[in-house]
């Protein structure tokens, strides 16, 4: 690639924190941009300036703006890599989308640069690590809801389902969405299928929890879930909970014979 020829975006940001610290400031982030351009002999291809945005998330309209203009430019320059992100996830993100694009990114500071052999070297060890750290994240998370689950339940981070509310960290009855959920387990209990029910549900303007039609595996949901009998559960643990219930144990555990009979696959039977 001919040096001459290389194509800049300038990206600066400064947020309302950063704005009283030294060096931060925006004039001060284009000096030094522009005179490492005119250093390596770059044409700056556009400048993109947020002033006063947090690099926390990517509400800010001159990235977007630089991200749209990618055919303006061939390489990112910033002064320094939080500049751009403050988020790991969020930059990574924009790597593998400036990479799917076939364009580098410079930070001044760091020496980074991916156009090289060490930069690309750099930059797979830091999505490594940020891999690493994500997944060391997701098992703690998962332990942690492992072990609230073995010992008192409690809400573990599920869809609050169908005929509840959640409301000041307990589950409340909806009462309109309550008389659904009665009507689909005497509608099963009667003989009707899971995919007739959600036929009548639809042809009724009967709308899910998020507004959209039903289906047989939304049913089937509804029909195997012990929330409904005052339980609260996380893959195989089961907890009696203090919220209210809208189906009777014998009844749920009559529905779970039901669908073993026909042919399905029920849910663990809940003990009185």
């Amino acid at each position: 690639m001919d040096a001459k020829k290389v194509r800049v975006a300038i990206y600066t940001r400064v947020s309302t924190e950063d704005q009283a610290k030294e060096g931060f400031s925006l004039d001060a982030q284009m000096e030094k941009l522009k005179s490492y351009c005119k250093a390596r002999d770059w044409e700056i291809g556009g400048e993109y300036i947020d002033d006063g945005y947090s690099g926390r998330n990517l509400k800010r309209p001159a990235y977007h703006l630089m991200m749209d203009e990618m055919y303006k430019w061939e390489i990112l320059l910033v002064v320094k890599m939080d500049r751009i992100h403050r988020n790991s996830k969020n930059f990574m993100l924009m790597m593998e989308e400036l990479k799917k694009n076939e364009k580098e990114f410079v930070s001044m500071t760091e020496s980074l640069d991916t156009s090289t052999a060490m930069g690309r070297f750099v930059m797979d060890i830091i999505q490594r690590i940020a891999q690493l750290e994500s997944e060391q994240i997701g098992e703690r998370v998962y332990i942690g809801m492992e072990q609230k689950a073995r010992t008192n339940g409690g809400v573990l981070g599920f869809n609050i389902p169908y005929g509840y509310d959640y409301i000041d960290g307990k589950l409340q009855i909806n009462n309109e969405e309550a008389i659904i959920v009665k009507e689909i387990y005497s509608l099963y209990n009667e003989g009707k299928s899971m995919g007739e029910i959600s036929k009548m549900l639809n042809s009724n303007k009967i709308s899910t929890k998020k507004g959209g039609l039903w289906a047989k595996k939304t049913i089937s949901k509804i029909l195997k879930n012990p929330t409904y009998c005052g339980y609260l559960h996380w893959e195989d643990f089961v907890n009696k909970s203090d919220h209210e219930k809208i189906i009777c144990i014998d009844d749920f555990n009559e529905i779970q014979n039901l669908i073993s009979n026909r042919g399905g696959s029920p849910t663990k039977k809940l003990e009185k």
